[in-house]
């Protein structure tokens, strides 16, 4: 009984690292049809996040079984699945990131999802095994993407240059020119405002960052007003049903 009890825990163990290689494998690969057209956190990244939390109410009894399996320490070999999970969420997430056609919208889509990541592990028993290294590292992953979406959405508008705080033209730019720069601004921010005021960033700090980021860009038809009410729109995830402003 106790050599037959001792081979169902070795058996047991071997399941369970064949059940989380099949997941993981299932993981990098899914292909659902899902999408999240305003950017907005995939269900599959909160279904992962899930799972690993669940994971980790019974790392005892994991820890044992991968005792039995293997000599490495079981906390290690818990942590070793654990990023390999992660790793093939990241990939998965980065496939899904190019069917927007939108390149700024893909970088707001991944920021959104490797932000939900950071902030659940850094919430969950996972921070310890996954260490500081790794939630630092992904934190300026999130950073990342945060900038290459200003830099992409907001190019357009900050070639106006030359102008002075007070709209004034300096480094021998024409009244004409001046007039023509700030009429481009005005018609680019028009476009993100309709677009981007459809796409979500669904945690409020993040959000609030990046609505303080665009606001340094200058303006010269809208007033102080309007302008923080249309950044207030941005990342809300509105559907637009009335013409263009």
């Amino acid at each position: 009984m106790r050599d037959s009890a001792l081979n169902l825990t070795k058996r047991l163990a071997q399941t369970a690292q064949e059940t989380f290689g099949d997941f993981e494998e299932a993981v990098e690969k899914d292909a659902t049809k899902t999408s999240v057209l305003d950017g907005t956190v995939h269900p599959l990244t909160s279904y992962v996040i899930n799972y690993v939390k669940f994971l980790f109410d019974y790392q005892s009894t994991l820890k044992q079984l991968f005792q039995e399996f293997d000599d490495n320490e079981p906390e290690a070999q818990l942590a070793s699945l654990t990023t390999r999970i992660m790793t093939a969420l990241q990939n998965n997430l980065d496939g899904k990131s190019k069917q927007y056609k939108d390149p700024a919208l893909t970088q707001l889509f991944l920021m959104n999802n490797i932000h939900y990541i950071v902030r659940s592990v850094r919430r969950s028993e996972a921070k310890d095994l996954l260490g500081d290294d790794w939630v630092q590292i992904h934190r300026r992953i999130v950073q990342q993407h945060a900038n290459q979406y200003k830099r992409i959405s907001w190019a357009k508008c900050l070639t106006v240059q030359g102008v002075g705080a007070d709209g004034s033209g300096s480094g021998g730019l024409s009244r004409a020119m001046v007039k023509d720069r700030f009429k481009t601004f005005n018609v680019h921010f028009e476009e993100l405002h309709q677009r981007q005021s459809q796409w979500t960033v669904p945690d409020s700090e993040l959000r609030e960052s990046l609505r303080l980021a665009v606001a340094e860009v200058k303006y010269i038809r809208y007033s102080v007003e309007d302008l923080e009410r249309m950044l207030n729109e941005f990342f809300e995830g509105k559907t637009w049903s009335e013409p263009k402003r």
